[in-house]
């Protein structure tokens, strides 16, 4: 007989929900349960951007506006494109062997739960779930995947009743000259359960789930609400925690992209092109018209090899300015352009 476990998160911090999900992932499961234990996770996150393995959060998301209103980035371990979430959205992760990983089944686990609130809702492609209405099919769910030589998880976020003006904020990057090397996010029709049927809650949603979990594979388990404050003391879990929530991991991972950058200032003409790759400028080319040859040429030795951050490019320019005090007004003006066009 199959055995299931059901895991509740009680946190909505997205770094330790993705955090958890990998510990989950990696070391719950013994070599010996792999075989006949099938997981089902469900948890929620407020307020955060969540990327790809693969993607670059500068040409994904207005960085910007989010650190403004204190948005969390995060990156997950799996594939596919960047979402949006907050409270109105359900999490729902499949966890398995890889010998047992049955994707179908899963898709039907989630579109049953939500087709008993009288809905129509199927899988599309390879990732998405959509729901039929009178104006035609939405997306109302995305999913990605992830494997080792011996395990398998298939995660996904289902659309309650999400803001909508903040998925639209947050998910669309800043007009800049980016040419990502990465994967990039497509953008589709989406649509809200709750606007089909104010039934569909959290609450109520993860409880069909659940059930539906149950009458797939026959069998059922004790419900386990997993204590945030408790797994902060496992190690192993705790570690993962610290790699999903450090820069590094966040920005540091990105591909390589390239930033084209272009201004006029009363002392010449600018164009910038950087190289960037895991986040830090492999190769800075300026070209000008500037009177100051020297600043051209220290501003690019400066900033090469230093991190894609304001914190990097403030101190490559001070250490510029420093050298090149009589026209510090000039490089200050570089400088205050910059900054704005980097993040």
């Amino acid at each position: 007989m199959t055995k299931l476990r059901v895991l509740l998160s009680d946190t909505f911090d997205p770094w330790f929900n993705i955090a958890t999900e990998d510990w989950i992932f990696r070391d719950m499961l013994s070599d010996s349960e792999l075989e006949d234990t099938k997981i089902l996770f469900l948890w929620r996150n407020d307020n955060a951007v969540i990327i790809g393995r693969f993607q670059n959060p500068w040409t994904e998301c207005n960085t910007e506006k989010m650190e403004a209103d204190s948005i969390k980035l995060a990156r997950r371990q799996s594939g596919g494109g960047a979402v949006f979430h907050d409270l109105g959205n359900t999490n729902y992760t499949f966890l398995s062997g890889k010998k047992n990983f049955d994707k179908a089944a899963n898709n039907k686990i989630i579109t049953n739960a939500i087709n008993s609130f009288g809905l129509n809702s199927f899988a599309s492609g390879r990732n998405d779930l959509l729901v039929s209405t009178s104006e035609g099919d939405k997306k109302i769910s995305g999913s990605a995947f992830k494997e080792t030589k011996d395990r398998s998880f298939h995660h996904g976020t289902v659309l309650i009743n999400a803001d909508m003006t903040k998925l639209e904020q947050y998910l669309n990057p800043n007009k800049k000259k980016l040419e990502s090397k990465g994967i990039t996010s497509v953008r589709a029709r989406v649509l809200n359960l709750a606007e089909l049927n104010i039934e569909i809650t959290h609450e109520s949603l993860c409880s069909k789930i659940i059930q539906e979990f149950f009458d797939y594979y026959k069998s059922s388990c004790e419900i386990e609400v997993l204590d945030h404050q408790y797994l902060l003391t496992i190690p192993r879990l705790n570690e993962h925690f610290l790699k999903m929530s450090d820069w590094n991991w966040r920005f540091g991972e990105a591909p390589k992209f390239n930033q084209q950058m272009s201004e006029r200032f009363t002392w010449g003409t600018v164009d910038v092109y950087l190289d960037v790759h895991k986040a830090v400028v492999e190769k800075a080319q300026i070209f000008s018209d500037s009177l100051h040859p020297e600043m051209i040429e220290q501003l690019m030795a400066s900033l090469e090899n230093i991190s894609y951050t304001k914190d990097a490019f403030s101190g490559a320019i001070a250490k510029v300015s420093a050298e090149l005090p009589m026209i510090e007004d000039y490089l200050m003006e570089f400088l205050d352009w910059i900054l704005k066009e980097i993040r």
